[in-house]
C-alpha cells in the first residue's frame, strides 16, 4: 500500500517514485509533509541556492494559424490587435536588454502564416551581430515543427540552420499536457505530444539544452499530469538534455476555454511543484514561474522544492494576455529580496545554469 511513510522512505533512500506514488501524493491533503520531502530532495540537489537570470522576453508576433482553446494570445492576421514586430524593433529590444544587464533573450511567438523561415534566421543573425553577449533561447517545439513544414525541411535541417544563425537553447513551451486525449480537447491543431517529445529529442541530439513545461489547471486530471511527467522523465533518461521543469498555472480570465473553474489554487500550485521535484529525479532544476503564480506563491514555493524563479523577464505578453495579474517585469533587487527573505541564497545564472554571481 502506498502511504506517505512509504514514499518518504523511498525519497530518503534515493529510490525513484512510481506513478502510483505520485498519484498518492496528489490525493493527500498533507501539503506540509509533501513540501518537507520536496525541500529535502531539492536541498540534496541544489543546497540553499535559488537561481535566476536577467532576461528579456520578446514575442515576435501574436498572429497564429492555430486556435488553441486555452490560448488568449493568438490572433488572426485581420484582428484589430494583431501585431508582428519588425526585425529592427526586436533587435533594438535585444540591444536595450544588454544595457540593462541581461544575459538572455527569450523568443517565442505565434505561427505566422506569411513569415518565411528565412525571417527567423535573419532575426537570430541580427541579434547575434548586434548583441553578441546575449544567449538566444528561442522557439518552442511547435515553432520548430512549423518551420520544418513551411520550409519543406526536416527538423534536423531546421535545427542545424538555427544553431548556425545563433540559437543557443530552446524553451519548453507547447508541451501543455502531453497526453493525447487532453490535447484533443485544448489544442487539437497543435503538434501531438509525441511530436513535441521527438523535436526535443532531436534538439538534444543536436547539442541543444531545452526546458520542459506543463500547463495545468484546466481539463486534465492528476493522472494526466503524472503521465506527462513520466514521459518527460523517460526522455530525460535517454538524452539528459532537459535543464528545468516549469509547471505553468493556466490563466482562465481571458482564455477562450470556458470552464467552471477559477484556475489553480495556491495549494494546487505548491503541491504540483513539490510533486514535480520528487518525481522528476533526473531533472536538476524546478522553476516557479512567478509570472503565472504571483510573487508570493513563487516565494513560498522555495520551501516546496523549487530552486529557480526564472528572471527579470520584461514585457511578457502570453501569460498577461491570458489574464495574469502580475507585473511584466521584476527588478534584480526585487528578485534578490524575494529569495533572501525566504532564507535562501540568490544566485544569478546564465541560461545554461552556470553561476555568474551570488548575493
Amino acid at each position: 500500500m502506498t502511504t506517505l511513510a512509504t514514499i518518504k522512505a523511498k525519497v530518503h533512500a534515493g529510490e525513484r517514485l512510481s506513478e502510483a506514488d505520485a498519484l498518492a501524493l496528489y490525493a493527500s491533503n498533507d501539503l506540509l509533509t509533501i513540501g518537507e520531502l520536496a525541500a529535502w530532495a531539492n536541498e540534496r540537489k541544489n543546497g540553499a541556492n535559488v537561481y535566476f537570470n536577467v532576461n528579456r522576453h520578446i514575442n515576435p508576433t501574436n498572429v497564429c494559424v492555430n486556435r488553441c482553446a486555452f490560448c488568449a494570445f493568438s490572433r488572426t492576421a485581420e484582428a484589430d490587435d494583431a501585431y508582428t514586430l519588425a526585425l529592427d524593433q526586436m533587435v533594438g529590444r535585444a540591444v536595450e536588454a544588454v544595457g540593462q544587464g541581461a544575459t538572455e533573450v527569450h523568443l517565442v511567438g505565434g505561427l505566422h502564416p506569411d513569415l518565411p523561415f528565412a525571417f527567423y534566421l535573419e532575426l537570430l543573425q541580427d541579434i547575434r551581430k548586434n548583441a553578441p553577449s546575449l544567449h538566444i533561447k528561442a522557439f518552442t517545439a511547435v515553432e520548430i515543427d512549423y518551420f520544418a513544414r513551411i520550409s519543406s525541411q526536416t527538423v534536423e535541417q531546421v535545427l542545424a540552420q538555427l544553431i548556425e544563425a545563433g540559437l543557443g537553447s530552446m524553451p519548453g513551451g507547447g508541451a501543455e499536457i502531453l497526453v493525447e486525449e487532453v490535447r484533443q480537447k485544448i489544442c487539437p491543431e497543435k503538434i501531438s505530444g509525441q511530436r513535441w517529445l521527438e523535436v526535443h529529442r532531436l534538439a538534444h541530439g543536436a547539442g541543444l539544452k531545452t526546458n520542459a513545461t506543463m500547463l495545468y489547471g484546466h481539463v486534465e486530471t492528476a493522472a494526466d499530469r503524472v503521465r506527462h511527467m513520466t514521459l518527460l522523465r523517460e526522455l530525460q533518461d535517454r538524452t539528459g538534455g532537459f535543464q528545468v521543469f516549469i509547471p505553468l498555472a493556466w490563466q482562465p480570465e481571458n482564455s477562450p476555454l470556458k470552464l467552471d473553474t477559477k484556475g489553480t489554487s495556491g495549494l494546487d500550485d505548491l503541491k504540483t511543484l513539490a510533486i514535480a521535484r520528487l518525481f522528476l529525479d533526473n531533472f536538476q532544476h524546478i522553476k516557479a514561474y512567478w509570472i503565472m503564480l504571483g510573487e508570493k506563491i513563487a516565494q513560498v514555493a522555495l520551501a516546496f522544492g523549487v530552486d529557480d524563479l526564472d528572471g527579470t523577464v520584461v514585457e511578457e505578453k502570453i501569460g498577461h494576455d491570458a489574464g495574469a495579474a502580475t507585473p511584466q517585469s521584476l527588478t534584480l533587487e526585487r528578485l534578490i529580496r524575494l529569495i533572501r527573505v525566504a532564507g535562501k541564497t540568490p544566485v544569478e545564472r546564465d541560461t545554461l545554469y552556470n553561476p555568474l554571481r551570488s548575493f
